[in-house]
């Protein structure tokens, strides 16, 4: 016979409160108060008969008894997650939910999609365009493609592609009244700047490449900054000026004649960054993110 057990929310409460220590970060992750995870809690330990918690003034402390139940509390809503993430998608049919960047989406990914719709009539993608890293079992993530070393806790990690820094322009810049034919020749035209996912202070930037170049009394700062690449891009197509670009983004423009290369010099990222495909490992065998991770990286093939 089936074994009665508390009520799930009130497990769960306990299970997020005790991971964290705290009912205001439980509330935040299950999207309640932290006096409905007081409330769970405290019904939790009245109907077991057994204290969980020891409460002081500014901190949670779990009892012997919490410290005991909790690691197995929570493989236990591990495994409930892995199974109903595969009940969800266990076919290829239905929608696939992919995490990627703004400039990404905008600039590579969405002009590409009716092709996948073609090969994969049955699956709906659903793009959360978006910089900050998610959680892929809360957010309700299948596939994620991130911008980064690489080294993601807990996930699966695929290079998608390599990255060259490079300056771009419209082609009128190079027969304009001042004609880009050297690197020297950017002072007399506009910088512009992006802002790169890395918040290191290495990151790609026009300093780093005028230096790359051999040119010192250029002022590389410049110009207009941008927030999002997608819109540095478009100014450089524009006319507006020159920006500092990734090969990656760049691609489609540079092959249809809206952006040139102006010069044959670019750097690596130093801090070896790359676009990645990122999944769970709970979900990577999943028919429909196979389907998505594979078509992607015949996609960047044929780029």
């Amino acid at each position: 016979m089936a074994r009665p057990l508390p009520p799930l929310n009130a497990l769960r409460a306990f299970e997020s409160a005790g991971r964290h220590l705290s009912f205001t970060k439980a509330a935040a992750e299950l999207n309640v108060t932290p006096a409905a995870i007081g409330h769970q809690v405290k019904a939790l330990e009245e109907l077991l008969e057994v204290p969980l918690f020891h409460r002081l003034t500014r901190a949670l402390r779990l009892t012997q008894a919490g410290q005991a139940a909790l690691p197995p509390l929570r493989d236990g809503f591990d495994k409930l997650a892995e199974a109903v993430d595969l009940l969800r998608a266990h076919e290829t049919r239905g929608a696939i939910t992919v995490s990627l960047g703004p400039a990404i989406a905008a600039k590579w990914l969405v002009p590409r999609l009716d092709r996948f719709r073609a090969a994969h009539p049955d699956l709906d993608v659903r793009l959360d365009a978006t910089d900050k890293l998610v959680d892929f079992q809360r957010d309700n993530v299948d596939l994620a493609i991130r911008y980064g070393g690489g080294d993601y806790p807990g996930l699966e990690a695929e290079r998608l592609s390599s990255e060259e820094i490079f300056p771009v322009c419209s082609p009128k810049l190079l027969d304009g009244p001042e004609p880009l034919e050297k690197p020297d020749d950017l002072r007399h035209h506009t910088l512009i700047h992006l802002e790169w996912d890395s918040e290191d202070v290495t990151a790609p930037t026009w300093h780093m490449w005028l230096l790359a170049a051999g040119i010192h009394d250029i002022d590389f700062t410049r110009g207009p900054a941008f927030s999002m690449r997608a819109l540095a891009l478009q100014a450089a197509i524009e006319g507006q000026g020159v920006a500092l670009a990734s090969s990656f983004l760049v691609a489609d423009d540079l092959a249809a004649g809206r952006l040139v290369v102006p010069f044959d010099l670019s750097v690596c990222d130093p801090l070896d960054f790359a676009y990645h495909i990122v999944v769970s490992k709970r979900t990577a065998d999943l028919p429909k993110v196979v389907a998505f991770k594979t078509w992607l990286l015949d996609e960047i093939a044929r780029t």
